[in-house]
């Protein structure tokens, strides 16, 4: 996988999928639709706020709620390039993996990471950058075929060339 920067956004715990993406919005199928929405629940100007490639951070249990896959698709269609969390929702942590966003769980990074920090992550070496503090973490890279499922945008990209 290649490696990722961006301006950090920087959210708090138990950021559920309603707030990603409110319920009104999950009868749209258009990524491009869906991305005008993303995080409005919790922000309504958040996507006239960020940039492609840019971060989110959050505490724990990210992406909790219902299980709409809506959620990450949302969040990869605004621009956003991962997410590094405390921890995450199991079923959004899957459905991220299923549709190709990078997502990585790093305790230590909510603390010493800010709103506004610029970050490079290496997805293949579980090593994140903060270049503003100057600081390295670690968290434990995505097995291999994970990174291939991501890498290639999602798990039915990754079983159409598992097909051939």
């Amino acid at each position: 996988m290649e490696l990722l920067k961006g301006r950090v956004w920087k959210l708090g715990k138990n950021i559920d999928t309603d707030a990603i993406i409110p319920m009104r919005y999950c009868n749209l199928t258009d990524p491009n639709e869906l991305s005008h929405h993303c995080l409005e629940g919790l922000d309504p100007n958040f996507v006239k706020k960020i940039s492609k490639g840019d971060i989110i951070v959050a505490d724990s249990n990210f992406g909790c709620g219902s299980s709409r896959e809506v959620a990450p698709i949302t969040i990869k269609a605004a621009g956003i390039s991962c997410v590094i969390a405390v921890s995450f929702a199991r079923i959004f942590f899957r459905n991220s993996i299923n549709i190709g966003l990078p997502i990585f769980e790093c305790p230590e990074c909510y603390e010493a990471i800010n709103e506004g920090d610029e970050l490079t992550v290496y997805p293949d070496k579980g090593t994140i950058l903060n270049l503003t503090k100057e600081l390295e973490f670690k968290t434990t890279p995505l097995p291999e075929f994970i990174q291939k499922i991501v890498y290639l945008g999602g798990l039915m990209n990754y079983v159409k060339e598992w097909l051939k």
